[in-house]
């Protein structure tokens, strides 16, 4: 049964009613509530005050003067070696100094540079080049001219490395061929002579013949779908053929799998 809908002229709203308020949802009460003002409580600062901090107020003497905060450069000094005084010279003997006086020596200076002389070992001159471009000469070591590598006591010898590597791929080659005679040996494959090898080269050959001439009678225009899976399916098959050609060329020495 439907419900009886009563329009605001109907006498049976002359009774009034009593307003029926709506009952509110209880208010939300997070469970950590007590444990946030523990945690607040304890972590409180006891010293914290309102208000700024007491500090004492600057003396007006002790204004902000100009360029008072820019960087100040050290001061200047003269610049000095650590082992100045060790290698330098001495300084020269001012006007009013006295020279030393009474220094006597037996060295006979004359002989002694003609002993050094004659017993000192004459240097060799270094080789060098003539750069015309910078005008100047260069050492001779260092222009890649020297044969250095010739005078090498390996020079001329094959590297361990290309040895190696010869050693591992003559080692590969003997175990292909001995699991090829084992496989020839148990029947699995046969070996293709030189006639027949020649006739499916030729039967390749000819095949990539006939393609080619189906391929030279298509259509200039290839405005169909026909037409182009055509050209396309010929390419791919004279693409294949000249794979198989150029493999069986390759290879003196073919194997066949019996089935």
């Amino acid at each position: 049964m439907s419900e009886t809908i009563h329009p605001p002229e109907s006498i049976y709203n002359l009774i009034p009613r009593e307003e029926e308020k709506p009952i509110k949802a209880p208010r939300y009460m997070s469970k950590f509530r007590e444990q946030e003002k523990l945690e607040k409580e304890v972590n409180k600062a006891p010293s914290k005050t309102m208000g700024p901090a007491e500090v004492d107020v600057p003396s007006p003497q002790k204004y902000l003067l100009k360029h008072s905060k820019e960087p100040k450069l050290p001061e200047k000094k003269q610049f000095k070696y650590e082992d100045d005084e060790l290698h330098s010279k001495p300084p020269i003997p001012g006007r009013t100094d006295q020279p030393l006086m009474g220094l006597h020596t037996n060295k006979n200076f004359i002989k002694t540079n003609t002993v050094e002389n004659i017993m000192a070992v004459l240097k060799k001159p270094q080789l060098g080049y003539a750069c015309i471009k910078k005008e100047d000469k260069q050492l001779l070591e260092n222009s890649g001219l020297v044969p250095k590598y010739v005078k090498k006591k390996d020079y001329g010898q094959t590297p361990e490395y290309l040895i190696q590597r010869r050693e591992d791929v003559k080692k590969a080659q003997e175990e292909y061929d001995h699991y090829v005679k084992e496989r020839m040996r148990e029947g699995a494959m046969k070996q293709l002579s030189g006639e027949e090898r020649h006739n499916i080269l030729q039967a390749l050959k000819k095949n990539w013949d006939d393609l080619h001439h189906q391929y030279q009678g298509l259509s200039v225009v290839t405005d169909t779908a026909p037409k182009k899976y055509r050209k396309e399916r010929l390419e791919q098959e004279m693409k294949q053929l000249e794979t198989d050609v150029e493999l069986t060329e390759r290879h003196k020495t073919i194997y066949i799998a019996n089935n």
